[in-house]
């Protein structure tokens, strides 16, 4: 059962580790314990968009985890029930419905993918070097690896593109005149790719939450009653015998999150904090849906929240209150560090309890 339809069960699925809103059954980004790794976003494109409800972007995004062994699988996975169910329905928890597109990013061990979406119509790229980065529009020109078998008749049928020459996803499939909000992508698309380019061969872990922190760029989004929800980071180290790491915050606004390690062991403890509340009667579940409100915040979200009002009305205090964060974050840095040097060999009980500890050491500090 995902968010609004039920589709038919694969034998068997992968752990995984999950950055949603708490009202549906997707996820924005999550990894599982092969190592993979997706994130999405939204994209308004030529194609209608889907009212009716069909899978969501973020629902695909579990759906890959879940089922796809690599990131090439994730995306195959991806693809086929696009293909088969399309994308549609509301991607918000408001009666208003408030509907897109997606694009997404997809990473292993050993490589990395560009999938971009319009419809149930689909172009990929694969990343062969450097970094990329996505930002509410489509980015995929010419270098397209692989495409929905029916993707340049549709463009040719519908007159966007005139069969001659070269055929660019971005430039056939977007919209001439773009939603004002992805105007405001545009820049960060430009910044993201800057602050990236930057650091080229040697970008960190440090290096991405500096960048998902940047507020100048518009990457962290903390105005017009808009904030920047879940962050995560992931090093996969191309040898096998190391650990993946994922970062997590669990709570908005990165500027003022913990970024705290996650890594999959087995018996990994369970960690309620972080878990948002279920409702027997959900509105999300209802039908006709979203019809009341309820209050989804798990309890790290409301000590953290609790934390920015103190942050913003005694800022001597909640400066001091940042630095002693700062200093746990940079602590499980250092651990991972050392972790993916293969300086210190951890045993399987304390990889089990990290992000449990990590949240609970944050939680004490609230």
């Amino acid at each position: 059962q995902c968010t609004y339809l039920e589709i038919e069960q694969a034998e068997r699925t992968h752990a995984v580790v999950l950055s949603r809103p708490a009202w549906l059954w997707g996820a924005e980004m999550g990894a599982n314990d092969c190592g993979v790794c997706v994130g999405n976003e939204g994209v308004w494109t030529r194609e209608p968009l889907g009212e009716a409800e069909a899978l969501l972007g973020m629902d695909l995004v579990r759906l890959g985890l879940e089922r796809g062994g690599s990131a090439r699988e994730a995306l195959e996975v991806i693809t086929a029930l696009l293909e088969r169910y399309g994308q549609g329905g509301s991607c918000k928890e408001e009666p208003v419905p408030f509907v897109y597109h997606n694009t997404f990013l997809l990473a292993d061990r050993a490589e990395a993918w560009v999938l971009e979406t319009a419809g149930r119509y689909w172009a990929a790229q694969r990343i062969r070097e450097g970094s990329r980065n996505i930002s509410n529009q489509l980015s995929i020109g010419s270098d397209i690896t692989a495409e929905h078998p029916g993707l340049r008749e549709r463009a040719r049928s519908r007159g966007w593109w005139s069969g001659d020459g070269e055929f660019s996803f971005a430039e056939v499939f977007s919209l001439e005149k773009q939603p004002p909000r992805m105007e405001a992508a545009k820049a960060r698309l430009h910044a993201g790719k800057e602050l990236l380019r930057r650091h080229a061969g040697h970008i960190t872990a440090q290096t991405l939450m500096s960048i998902l922190r940047d507020k100048d760029s518009g990457i962290c989004v903390d105005t017009e009653g808009f904030r920047t929800a879940g962050s995560m980071v992931s090093v996969l180290p191309r040898d096998p015998a190391l650990p993946c790491v994922h970062f997590f915050t669990a709570t908005p606004d990165p500027s003022r999150s913990v970024f705290k390690p996650f890594v999959f062991v087995a018996g990994i403890k369970p960690v309620p904090q972080v878990r948002s509340p279920t409702f027997l009667q959900d509105p999300a579940k209802q039908i006709p849906r979203f019809q009341s409100s309820v209050d989804r915040r798990h309890e790290l979200y409301r000590r953290h929240q609790a934390a920015l009002e103190l942050m913003e009305q005694d800022p001597e205090r909640g400066q001091k209150l940042l630095e002693t964060l700062q200093e746990l974050e940079k602590q499980g840095l250092e651990g991972m560090k050392e972790l993916l040097e293969g300086t210190v060999t951890p045993c399987p009980e304390e990889l089990a309890d990290l992000f449990f500890d990590c949240v609970e050491a944050e939680m004490k500090f609230y």
